[in-house]
């Protein structure tokens, strides 16, 4: 069995603690960490730019250990990013068309029920596309002013806060279109080629500095959505009173 490996600890006693699973390079963890937590990130693979403590291990693994020892108990909040590539958009139209969708595992559920043990309030996040996660919260960069659409879902557990107002797009995102070129205030920040969005583009553009790594920033969701999704938690629980 591999055993997670701690890379570091700097949690401060005056910010509430919050798990970050699947973590990537940090995008969801640096909004945590602007609403006022510390912020623990999990990745099965090495993420030297992840800007807070951090183990290297599998999710799953980590937060059953957890569990199972009631370290879990010192965090306040979990929020889980995790893969779910057979049910994503581009699984269940082209490739399901093609019959590579089978070959995919979903740890949606497996995350979630995990997460119902810990007891412990949380966050499920995932794209646009078949997921089975409750769309409680759906967030977009219009709403934060940024150059990216990137609708994310989001599953409560625990606890509740308000939808916000889905804001009207300005226009299209820039890029190729079947033969035909759009221009528009948006970027494409996935894939390569096309009109995609470039390294720096993608960085201005969802608010990202500290990793200039494609696949990171192709993954990541922009701070500002887990920003205003700490805020709203924080808001509404006990919590809040701990935040600096």
């Amino acid at each position: 069995m591999t055993h997670p490996t701690h890379i570091r600890r700097d949690h401060t006693a005056d910010r509430p603690l919050l798990l970050d699973l699947y973590s990537c390079a940090g995008g969801a963890g640096r909004g945590y960490d602007r609403a006022g937590f510390a912020v623990t990130g999990v990745d099965n693979q090495p993420r030297p730019n992840y800007p807070f403590a951090f183990v290297q291990g599998d999710a799953l693994t980590v937060l059953a250990e957890l569990i199972d020892s009631g370290e879990i108990r010192r965090y306040t909040v979990v929020h889980a990013s995790p893969p779910c590539q057979k049910r994503c958009a581009l699984t269940v139209g082209t490739n399901k068309s093609r019959g590579w969708g089978g070959q995919h595992v979903d740890l949606v559920a497996p995350t979630r029920e995990l997460l119902d043990a810990s007891g412990l309030p949380y966050v499920i996040e995932q794209p646009d596309g078949q997921a089975d996660v409750r769309k409680d919260i759906t967030l977009c960069g219009e709403q934060f002013g940024l150059g990216v659409i990137r609708h994310r879902n989001f599953e409560l557990g625990g606890w509740t806060t308000a939808q916000p107002k889905h804001l009207k797009h300005r226009g299209r995102v820039r890029g190729w279109r079947h033969g035909k070129y759009h221009d528009g205030p948006y970027v494409a920040a996935y894939g390569k080629g096309g009109g995609k969005a470039t390294i720096p583009e993608m960085q201005q553009a969802m608010g990202i500095d500290w990793t200039d790594v494609h696949e990171e920033l192709t993954e990541a969701i922009p701070p500002a959505y887990s920003e205003w999704l700490g805020r709203a938690f924080l808001a509404r629980t006990p919590a809040g009173a701990v935040a600096a």
